[in-house]
């Protein structure tokens, strides 16, 4: 068990004496710890106060809570120096592999006994089935043995890169940190001998011949692969044969396989009963060792001269639900990790640049690929890439985060961000930024790197969860828990105008329960408000998508986010339609006043372009946010009339902006106008009898409207609305006079 407490030796930086919360038991030196739920703090008079992060903390503090315990809020400059330092993170990986395991068990005599085993069979061909001398016990032992070290070596190898790219972030650590790479570094070079052992340089040779070979012309007509069927079967087959034997060869890191394994696919699925199936067996065998041979003559008439090559590991990428983790070392084949570990010179693991010093025709196919392996050549006077030295700028300090008071903040980088998301599992995906260019926005974390790659700058204010608790927390204690099992987070909406819920389902206050309770748990559901809460004030929410993360692991806001900021429930606009000859149907020509400016999402909002119009959220759309959608108002609306049948039918083929109180108001205000000059109409043309007196007054309520907050309502539309509203009162007027006895 590695030790990787913090010790008083390791330099904290700009970080030193930074006041952080501490909690302990009673005592001049009782261990410090970061939390009250600590199992090592065991009495029930915890002492609270605030100390500065120096020697004489460090000195106290509790080793469970440095290593795991949540030292100040993960996003901050302070949180990711810790976090890079704790865990599995800077001082563990300092501590492994920095010398001989203890637990190996073999030594260099059996090492090199294993690896002229494993040359001296594919060297002979030998076959398990036919030598009587095969020892199969030793042939597994000794290929156990190879994977075990080539293993160790590229654990190794990752231990240094993360390492050396954590320390890179820190340049206070530089100084201390140096003679512990130093010994991680003569390890890996140990291991990396080791691992040479396993590999022939003639078959590294070989490999690369086989990968550039052309396909050869296949002998179709011979009459031993009569087993294999009719003309056309043979010619599948052996072309199959060809580029199975060609892919294997070109990745083994000894040039060549066994021919018997490389013609098993081809004969799988004829009995081996069947007549000429021993002949058409043993056709392939030669003929792939006539390949074989080839490889191996085009290797030695390789020329002398050698070449310098620079390669560049891919990032590593965390391993999630549906991938195992990938990059760096873990997708190179058996022969480049066979390059590697012969013709390595020089190597900048944090950087992941390796130099090789290669035969010409190693450097050849090396060159030729850009992935896993990203290789350019490199002369020979020329010094091997060590990569800049990053601005002092660019390291995590007080103030890029929100260590500071917003008048100090520092400009946000690109390494900056890269630190942040390496240390931060659960970093916020969306940020209120200032910039000169810009003002005050919300971003997603992946549109901040993108616009720092072309040279943006600006200051991080704050991300989600710097929201204040004292908001967030009584508006998640009004929202409440999840109705239980059964009940609908969608209900059935009010359809008279007069209901006190109509149009709720539109609102922001229906917003909230729903991006609360559709989490997955009470963690996610005070994150979901938080970000809802911060994406609220965006003026237009497709800045909001960034799309997926480099990680491809998500969109910046979660769809249970998107539904509370949209409402897929579409608007009944009939009160805002122009007056038709319709009475049974017809719209009152009410302004859209308030609701002038509700935004409208649709992926398609053009008929001449293929594909239904869905919602941002419709399953039918595959996607889970709005980056591409097209952005309308309820006027557009109002004046197509070609969108009905070009728009999904299961969401509606749109989704709103969820309107404010005001504009709900409005909405309802126009619904209760619309059905009364309804009603109005009905009763003067003789098919409606409606309660004068009632109407008038609702019509005197209706005349007074006006924008929660403000006392008058001046603006778009206001006149027009007064106008509808006289018309109706003069004919309730009108309609008294008639029926008045």
């Amino acid at each position: 068990m590695y030790d990787n407490s913090l010790t008083v030796d390791v330099p904290l930086g700009p970080f030193e004496g930074t006041p952080v919360t501490v909690h302990s038991a009673r005592g001049r030196n009782a261990k410090l710890h970061t939390t009250t739920d600590c199992s090592q703090l065991r009495t029930s008079a915890v002492t609270t106060v605030r100390v500065p992060l120096d020697a004489a903390t460090v000195g106290r503090l509790c080793a469970q809570c440095w290593s795991w315990g949540p030292w100040t809020r993960p996003g901050s400059g302070l949180g990711v120096f810790l976090r890079a330092l704790g865990g599995v993170g800077l001082l563990f990986q300092l501590q492994c592999y920095a010398g001989p395991d203890e637990d190996i068990d073999w030594d260099s005599e059996e090492l090199q006994a294993a690896a002229g085993l494993l040359r001296l069979v594919i060297a002979h061909q030998a076959d398990e089935e036919d030598d009587e001398a095969f020892d199969e016990d030793a042939y597994q032992d000794a290929r156990w043995l190879r994977d075990r070290v080539f293993g160790l070596w590229r654990s190794a190898a990752q231990s240094l890169h993360e390492a050396e790219s954590t320390a890179a972030m820190f340049p206070w650590l530089a100084d201390w940190v140096r003679p512990k790479l130093a010994a991680k570094m003569h390890h890996l070079e140990e291991l990396r001998g080791q691992a040479a052992l396993f590999v022939d340089p003639t078959g590294i040779l070989a490999g690369a011949a086989a990968a550039g070979m052309s396909e050869p012309d296949l002998p179709v007509s011979d009459p031993a692969f009569g087993a294999l069927g009719k003309s056309g079967d043979i010619g599948k087959g052996l072309k199959a044969l060809w580029h199975g034997w060609q892919h294997d060869a070109a990745r083994s890191r000894n040039g060549s396989t066994r021919p018997s394994y490389a013609v098993a696919s081809l004969m799988r699925g004829i009995r081996s009963n069947r007549k000429g199936y021993d002949q058409a067996r043993e056709a392939a065998e030669l003929l792939v060792a006539s390949w074989a041979e080839h490889a191996r003559a085009a290797a030695a008439a390789d020329p002398v001269p050698t070449q310098l090559v620079t390669a560049t590991l891919s990032e590593i990428k965390e391993k999630t639900p549906h991938r195992p983790e990938h990059g760096f070392l873990h997708d190179l084949d058996s022969w480049t990790l066979g390059v590697l570990v012969t013709h390595l010179t020089e190597a900048d693991w944090g950087r992941r640049t390796l130099t090789l010093h290669v035969p010409a025709l190693v450097a050849e196919r090396l060159l030729a690929t850009s992935w896993p392996l990203a290789c350019k050549p490199l002369a020979d006077d020329t010094e091997p890439p060590n990569g800049d030295e990053h601005s002092t700028t660019s390291h995590v300090q007080p103030g890029v985060f929100d260590d500071t008071p917003v008048l100090e903040r520092r400009p946000v980088s690109v390494e900056h961000l890269r630190a942040l998301r390496t240390f931060t599992p659960d970093v916020d995906p969306l940020f209120i930024v200032f910039s000169t260019s810009g003002g005050a926005e919300v971003l997603p974390l992946t549109v901040i790197e993108k616009r720092l790659a072309d040279g943006w700058q600006g200051v991080i204010v704050a991300g989600a969860s710097d929201l204040p608790a004292s908001l967030i927390k009584p508006w998640a204690e009004r929202i409440g828990t999840e109705p239980e099992t059964g009940t609908s987070l969608w209900p059935q909406p009010a359809l008279d105008a007069d209901d006190p819920r109509f149009g709720a389902e539109l609102g922001l206050e229906d917003g909230g329960p729903l991006a609360a309770w559709l989490a997955f748990d009470d963690r996610d559901r005070e994150r979901n408000l938080r970000l809802l809460a911060i994406a609220r004030g965006v003026h237009d929410l497709r800045t909001l998508d960034g799309g997926h993360d480099r990680d491809g692991r998500g969109r910046a806001v979660p769809w249970e986010v998107w539904h509370g900021l949209l409402a897929e429930r579409a608007l009944d606009l009939e009160p805002f339609e122009s007056p038709s000859g319709d009475w049974r149907r017809r719209g009152s020509g009410i302004p859209l006043g308030a609701l002038t400016d509700v935004q409208i999402y649709t992926t398609n909002a053009n008929p001449q372009i293929q594909g239904k119009g869905h919602s941002p959220m419709c399953r039918h759309s595959n996607e889970r946010g709005a980056a591409d959608d097209d952005l309308l108002t309820p006027a557009d609306l109002l004046g197509r009339d070609d969108l009905r049948n070009h728009w999904c039918r299961k969401c509606g083929g749109y989704a709103v902006r969820r309107l404010t109180d005001t504009q709900l108001s409005y909405y309802r205000a126009a619904h209760r106008l619309h059905n009364l000059a309804q009603d109005l109409d009905r009763q003067g043309a003789g098919h409606h009898h409606t309660d004068l007196e009632t109407t008038a007054a609702e019509l005197a309520s209706l005349a007074d409207w006006h924008p929660i907050g403000e006392r008058h309502w001046s603006g778009r539309g206001s006149g027009k609305w007064r106008r509808i509203v006289c018309d109706l009162q003069n004919k309730v007027q009108a309609l008294h006079r008639r029926d008045a006895p």
